[in-house]
């Protein structure tokens, strides 16, 4: 039996604890504190799970948390209101540049790609200037 809650089925060979983690907006603190309130051992598998026990687990995440496409929605709206108001952490989403204060001079790989290019690239060349 393929379990799903909030719109994704949750691997059924994992602890109950690991694949409440599959839901964008849930991670290992949220699905520990879900499994107290849903009274679930969390080293439950998912296939052992009986039927009552899903539907609490549902029926807590869809009350309590904001998870999946309306976390994804609430994320985007924030950053296009950054962009907006033209704050630094806006203008640097649109840059792809690192958000949270990392330099930028090395390192940033991640947000602004792999992006190697070979020694001295960035440097004029010496006999351009002379000319």
């Amino acid at each position: 039996m393929a379990v799903r809650i909030s719109g994704v089925t949750i691997p059924n060979d994992k602890r109950v604890e690991i694949a409440l983690t599959y839901i964008f907006g849930i991670g290992p603190k949220f699905s520990k504190d879900i499994l107290k309130l849903a009274k679930v051992s969390k080293d439950t598998r998912v296939v052992d799970l009986k039927e009552a026990e899903v539907n609490t687990l549902r029926e807590i995440i869809e009350k309590k948390y904001i998870t999946e496409g309306d976390l994804r929605r609430e994320v985007a709206s924030n950053i296009k209101r950054y962009k907006e108001i033209g704050a630094r952490k806006g203008i640097c989403h649109s840059k792809n540049l690192p958000v949270r204060g990392q330099r930028t001079k090395t390192n940033s790989r991640t947000v602004r790609g792999n992006k190697r290019s070979t020694m001295g690239s960035g440097k004029s060349n010496a006999s351009a200037q002379k000319t």
